[in-house]
């Protein structure tokens, strides 16, 4: 049995058979309503508007015998009139959906306000004042209802309402309008005066964790016939309609979402407490289902409220708040990043998902905004005004009249951005038949409508127009364009016709060469070429721009093709894939490269071989400079096309130098040692010096671990290096007969230059591969006979100690590519201690103390976590702190030399005593003599202050000797951390000053 024949059998069984003590009218009136609307076996619902008449019969005033109007009585027949209308909501579930739709405001007040009297609520209490979770659940589904009422009313009565045509005039009927009306905005005054009350009482029924109960026809009767007894079984949770937590509050937090998004407008703050309630009403929409037997939300006005929601709040929280087209537009126009919108704009070209009435309310706004004297928006408005038009056009409607208005004086960049916005609007592969036809005609009737031939010469060899039109709608179109009478400007002389083409045949030339240069288009730049040479076949057009640049080697094969126009494509296709490689532009450098790759496979093996060879220099770039970064391993296909160019023996191929450099560089770095040292092929190793020099790097990194007899490898790299790095030298007799020596600096007794090397070595990245070469050269730096300060590094006992031939060593092109390469390995990682060592070794070497000084400290901040670790011993050996003690020196600052001759594994007493009789010391002076734990330095200090009468000065000395850490009848282990705490505080203090 259904919910309602269950409450009309209940209504029926409770009313008794015999007329009750009062009138027979009542009585029948009664009796005959209900069994009209309720016991009739239609499953429809009374109809709402029984609630309208049985209340205005409550309702009416009565009139007593000195004929005054009376309020309405309080009597058995209109009390039974407001429980019929009560029974009439009842049976309609209290759904205020329905309610709201038919009943007027008035009405349903009065409708809730006996709702709340029935129900045992006070009249004249606060709502906000009582306690939900203490009142019977009848009684607080009451008070809901009611409160929810009010606040949806609120927001109902921001809404714009549409007038309704009056009709003919009825005095009766307008006094009754104008009743209703003053008595509306009286209860909404009242309404919104007690809004904060409504919302509180509503968050608070958010915390009731119970389910509530609403009166039935049947909890109606029985108040009828024994109050006493209703609200008792009401009380115990027994009576009524059950409605549970859940759908409660999901109603509820739908509710007063509305009423905050409303309040919003006034206070933006607001916003964010309609997102959370409107999102949790979704929550619990998910989590319950959208079918409810009680309550319906309108999901599609919540999914608006949402989405409006999240435009007009910013959360970092990806997960509930989605970026939508919308929140995107709201965010540039906020900020102002108008180039990001119009982006928006034309990708929603291909998508459509904006609404069109939408996209004209942003173009509105961004006119008003340009009309408020913001020129800058001028531009914006028009390219957001042609993505519109180019919607508008796909979808189509019919064209604005603004953009006819902004193309009044149209120009070669309106074109140009018209051109680009319809080629990136559709799809030629899956756009339909009749997509294509509408923007094939916008393209004619815009060429029809242009005056500038060149502006029209602009569209008609667009490639999207070539497509989209057809050779006979092209020839059509000729002959219409033929037609045409002449238009008169009046401000300039009359346009030439169409095909005029001696008058503007240089201009039109000039004009294509123009965009040759700048498109990376591949298929745009074989329509120009072609374009050119229909045009005139005199001109090279592979020479009309200087930064086309191609390698000789290549460049002797590509003119040497016959055709004038294949010639031009190869060799520009070529020129400008490298130049976006140069600029690190891989996704237009593959382009043009797969064009031209294509291109030459039909005619020329060679170039072939060629176009694969450079494609391989980009894959390599493009891996490198993305996910190489992260350090992701390159995919074994891109390996072994690497080891497949080295190994490659195909004769008369012209080869750069630079790919078999970056190809080693390649493998180096991704440690394919094993290959470089066992697989590559012995005849490639003789004729190629970097596979060479490869090879022997791999082999040395291999072997460091090993014992010195497996370090045969590491001499011949050794000697590899130093014949690049010699001088050939030469003897020249001048003019007075005496025999001068000339030296030359790039060799060519070695493999290759030292400059070649030095552009390979500044290609890799491999830790070890790095320190293995550095650690060379600072051994050939340190060889020199006239060195004064060894620099130190890394595996550095592996090199041979002595050349034969001195002399022949350039040691000052050794010190020169010294500095570049630990300058360049710092680049690749800024925190390997001993590269910084070795930077600190070579200032301290030039006498740059400070900066020495600076990247000592560097060093040990780097392996200590900013000296809150000890440093480690191999990193502040006792060289590298007597060149430290050494810089402090040279900077007058004293009490810090005596404080680091305490780092020393014998402590330098000598040099700290020297240093503190120094009376000019440019250091904070006895402010560093916390730092110093050596006790016999501060009894010295004791003595010296005594001696020169500083009594403050000696005070301090005698204070820093007082500490019962440093008393030598102390533990070992107690002394060293009072020595370990003081040197972490010295280096930071060191660190603050010199960094």
């Amino acid at each position: 049995m259904s919910a309602e024949a269950a409450d009309r059998e209940a209504a029926t069984s409770s009313r008794p058979c015999t007329p009750p003590q009062t009138s027979w009218f009542e009585f029948l009136l009664e009796e005959a309503l209900l069994e009209q609307h309720l016991q009739k076996p239609s499953p429809d619902p009374p109809p709402v508007q029984l609630i309208v008449q049985f209340l205005e019969q409550a309702s009416k005033p009565s009139v007593n015998e000195q004929n005054q109007v009376q309020p309405p009585p309080d009597n058995k027949r209109n009390r039974i009139l407001k429980l019929l209308a009560l029974k009439v909501a009842a049976h309609l579930k209290w759904d205020l959906d329905v309610l709201e739709k038919s009943l007027s405001v008035p009405v349903l007040n009065m409708l809730l306000n006996e709702l709340l009297c029935i129900s045992k609520v006070p009249p004249g209490t606060k709502h906000v004042d009582v306690d939900l979770s203490s009142l019977p659940p009848t009684t607080a589904m009451a008070i809901l209802l009611y409160n929810r009422w009010a606040i949806r009313t609120i927001v109902q009565s921001s809404f714009p309402v549409k007038q309704v045509k009056p009709g003919p005039p009825q005095l009766n009927v307008m006094n009754q309008m104008q009743q209703e009306k003053e008595l509306t905005e009286n209860i909404l005054k009242v309404l919104k005066e007690q809004a904060a009350d409504s919302i509180l009482v509503l968050e608070g029924a958010l915390k009731l964790n119970k389910d509530l109960y609403v009166h039935t026809i049947r909890t109606l009767d029985l108040l009828a016939v024994e109050p006493g007894m209703v609200n008792g079984e009401t009380e115990s949770s027994t009576a009524g309609l059950k409605i549970s937590a859940e759908e409660i509050q999901c109603q509820v937090c739908y509710d007063l979402g509305a009423i905050y998004f409303q309040q919003g407008s006034t206070n933006a703050a607001v916003h964010e407490n309609a997102k959370e309630k409107f999102f949790k009403t979704k929550e619990l929409i998910a989590k319950n289902g959208s079918s409810s037997l009680h309550f319906t939300i309108d999901e599609e006005r919540l999914a608006g409220y949402c989405q409006a929601c999240g435009v007009l709040t910013s959360s970092s929280d990806d997960a509930s708040q989605q970026a939508t087209p919308y929140s995107q537009i709201h965010s540039c126009m906020k900020s102002g990043n108008y180039q990001d919108l119009v982006k928006i704009f034309l990708e929603d070209n291909l998508t459509l998902s904006l609404p069109v009435q939408f996209r004209q309310s942003v173009l509105r706004e961004l006119f008003q905004k340009a009309q408020q004297g913001n020129d800058a928006l001028d531009e914006v408005c028009f390219k957001v005004c042609v993505c519109n038009t180019v919607c508008d056009v796909l979808q189509g409607q019919t064209i604005d009249i603004q953009f006819c208005q902004l193309f009044l004086k149209p120009s070669k960049e309106k074109i140009d951005f018209l051109l680009e916005v319809c080629s990136r609007s559709i799809n030629l592969e899956n756009a339909s038949e009749a997509l294509k036809r509408k923007m094939a005609a916008f393209l004619k009737n815009l060429c029809l409508g242009l005056e500038d031939l060149q502006l029209v010469f602009m569209i008609s060899s667009h490639e999207l127009f070539i497509k989209l039109l057809k050779d006979d709608e092209r020839k059509l179109l000729i002959d219409q364009m033929r037609k045409r009478s002449p238009r008169i400007n009046l401000c300039t002389k009359p346009v030439t016709s169409f095909y005029d083409i001696p008058a503007s045949a240089s201009v039109n030339i000039g004009q294509l060469e123009h965009q040759l240069i700048l498109s990376v288009d591949p298929w745009r730049i074989r329509q120009i070429l072609i374009e050119l040479h229909g045009m005139t076949s005199e001109r090279q057009f592979w020479t009309i721009s200087n930064k086309w640049e191609v390698p000789n080697v290549y460049g002797n094969v590509i003119l040497g093709i016959k055709d004038n126009l294949t010639r031009d494509l190869v060799y520009i296709l070529m020129a400008k894939g490298l130049h976006c490689c140069a600029i690190k532009d891989f996704v237009h450098a593959k382009q043009l490269f797969a064009a031209c790759l294509e291109l030459v496979t039909e005619f020329s093996p060679k170039l072939r071989q060629v176009m694969l060879n450079e494609m391989l220099l980009l894959d390599i770039y493009t891996h490198e400079a993305g996910a190489g970064v992260s350090g992701e391993r390159p995919p074994s296909d891109l390996i072994s096309r690497v080891r497949g160019y080295l190994e490659m023996r195909v004769p008369d191929i012209p080869l750069r130098q630079v790919i078999a450099e970056e190809c080693v560089a390649f493998l180096l770095n991704w440690r394919e040692n094993e290959y470089l040292t066992m697989q590559v092929p012995l005849p490639l190793v003789q004729t190629n010096p970097y596979v060479k020099l490869g090879q022997l790097l791999a082999a040395t990194c291999k072997e460091l671990p090993g014992p010195k007899e497996s370090r045969r490898t590491a001499k011949d790299l050794w000697e590899v290096v130093v014949q690049i790095c010699s001088v050939s030298n030469q003897h020249k007799r001048g003019n007075d007969g005496r025999v001068s020596l000339i030296k030359h600096r790039e060799s060519t007794l070695g493999i290759m230059y030292r400059s070649e090397l030095l552009s390979f070595i500044k290609k890799l990245r491999e830790p070890l591969v790095l320190t293995t070469i550095l650690s060379l050269f600072v051994k050939l730096h340190n060889v020199r006979e006239d060195i004064v300060n060894d620099i130190a590094a890394e595996h550095i006992s592996i090199w041979p100690s002595s050349i034969p031939n001195l002399q022949s060593v350039d040691f000052e092109a050794v010190a020169v590519t010294v500095k570049e390469l630990v300058s360049y390995a710092l680049t690749i990682n800024a925190n390997n201690h001993f590269w910084l060592i070795i930077q600190a070794d070579i200032y301290f070497a030039t006498n740059q103390y400070s900066a020495a000084l600076h990247y000592y400290l560097q060093a040990g901040a780097v392996c200590s976590d900013f000296f809150n670790k000890m440093v480690p011993p191999d990193v502040y050996t006792d060289q590298v702190i007597k060149r430290m003690i050494k810089c402090c020196s040279l900077l007058n600052c004293h009490t810090q030399v005596a404080i680091l001759c305490q780092f020393l594994r014998e402590v330098d007493y000598k040099t700290a005593f020297k240093a503190l009789q120094e009376q000019n010391s440019h250091d904070a002076m006895d402010s560093y003599y916390e730092y110093i734990w050596d006790v016999t330095i501060l009894e010295y200090l004791t003595y010296l202050h005594h001696k020169r009468g500083e009594t403050d000065k000696r005070q301090i000395a005698i204070k820093a000797i007082g500490q019962t850490e440093l008393n030598a009848s102390n533990p070992e282990e107690v002394l060293q951390l009072a020595a370990q705490r003081r040197k972490k505080k010295f280096l930071q203090a060191m660190a603050k000053l010199y960094f």
